[in-house]
């Protein structure tokens, strides 16, 4: 399984309002603040907003912030809301039709990684992927 880059910035934009607590963040300042285009940013907040991830305020004091406690939210949440499915190898997904599936002699392999991936990202929550990064910056 390959995470891409916008499944990071999801990550890294959720850890950024769950620094905030419960206040609202412009989208600008996390653009700053984690060195990510403003542009990028709009296009990851709106599947989170959708996932019921985050809230927003219109207007001038307005912007974003988390939509429930950072301990309820997951990592395996955040994903999701970004990518949808995940899964190990394409043929796992729900919507896959693989014409060798009862004849695959790897897949009991394919899904016990696939299980293990989805429980390790559903077993982490924000405030302990916020309390990890903390713990790498301080320990280099």
């Amino acid at each position: 399984m390959k995470f891409s880059t916008r499944d990071r910035y999801a990550l890294r934009l959720m850890t950024e309002l769950a620094d905030h607590g419960g206040a609202l963040v412009p989208l600008k300042e996390i653009s700053t603040a984690q060195q990510i285009s403003l542009k990028y940013l709009e296009q990851i907040i709106t599947p989170l907003a959708r996932a019921g991830l985050v809230a927003s305020v219109r207007g001038a004091q307005g912007g974003y912030r988390l939509a429930r406690p950072a301990e309820e939210i997951t990592a395996g949440d955040i994903l999701r809301a970004v990518e949808g499915e995940l899964t190990a190898i394409p043929c796992l997904g729900a919507q896959a039709d693989c014409p060798r599936r009862d004849q695959c002699r790897t897949r009991g392999f394919w899904y016990g990684l696939n299980d293990l991936i989805n429980q390790y990202v559903d077993n982490i929550t924000l405030d302990r992927l916020c309390a990890m990064g903390n713990q790498a910056i301080n320990d280099p």
